[in-house]
């Protein structure tokens, strides 16, 4: 099957030189190539990308304002938007979590890494560092705005949804989950589709940022190894 995908990025050799490292590889096709985020957000309702790879610091429309707005008027199946960022320690990096990016590379990614995230993502899968995450979160989840979500936003949830949750947020994977609360892992996914269901969110990512801004789970006190990226489903 082949992964459709949107390149974004407002420097014209790293957009060129991704581009036709997709076009080179099997299974991938490219099908537009944006320099800022109002291209971005018209070509992505033009050609409905399976995946877009979105930098987040350009002139004019930031790759934040861009995904928000693709998301929010995408149709079904919604597109994985995969961040493309300098630093990995960055507020931008953050926004754009919070915005419903499912995860996020640095450019200095290597050519076979970058062609296993896109496919990874486009199966459904997310991408991103736990460590990382929660040192964004750490770094700057005070500073956001007041208007956030409110703890009563997890009200609509069971116990169940509320433990499987703090262990999203805390880095495990849905195998690793089931093994925690003793359940199976379809069981998990389903107590995790339920969770964004009632929270109206597109993303694990999200789920993450939120759980750490309504006070579930505090910096320091999720779980996870530090090994690096995983793969999470």
């Amino acid at each position: 099957m082949t992964t459709r995908v949107l390149v974004v990025d407002d420097q014209v050799l790293i957009r060129a030189g991704v581009a036709a490292l997709l076009r080179a590889a099997p299974d991938m096709e490219v099908v537009g190539e944006a320099s800022d985020g109002d291209e971005a957000v018209q070509l992505a309702a033009e050609q409905r990308p399976d995946v877009i790879l979105m930098d987040i610091r350009m002139p004019g429309t930031s790759g934040i304002t861009a995904t928000e707005r693709i998301l929010e008027t995408a149709c079904e199946p919604l597109p994985r938007i995969l961040v493309l960022t300098t630093f990995d320690l960055d507020e931008y990096v953050y926004a754009a979590l919070r915005a419903g990016a499912c995860g996020f590379l640095l450019k200095d990614t290597g050519p076979q890494r970058l062609l296993a995230a896109i496919a990874a993502v486009a199966e459904g899968d997310t991408l991103f560092s736990p460590s990382v995450t929660r040192r964004l979160i750490e770094a700057y989840a005070p500073r956001t705005d007041p208007a956030g979500p409110p703890p009563e936003t997890l009200d609509a949830l069971t116990s169940r949804e509320l433990d499987v949750l703090r262990l999203v947020a805390g880095g495990l994977s849905n195998a690793e989950i089931a093994e925690t609360l003793v359940i199976s892992e379809s069981t998990v996914k389903t107590h995790l589709n339920r969770t964004m269901a009632k929270l109206d969110i597109g993303s694990r990512a999200q789920a993450v940022v939120l759980a750490y801004e309504t006070g579930l789970v505090t910096p320091g006190g999720g779980h996870a190894d530090g090994s690096g990226e995983q793969r999470v489903r």
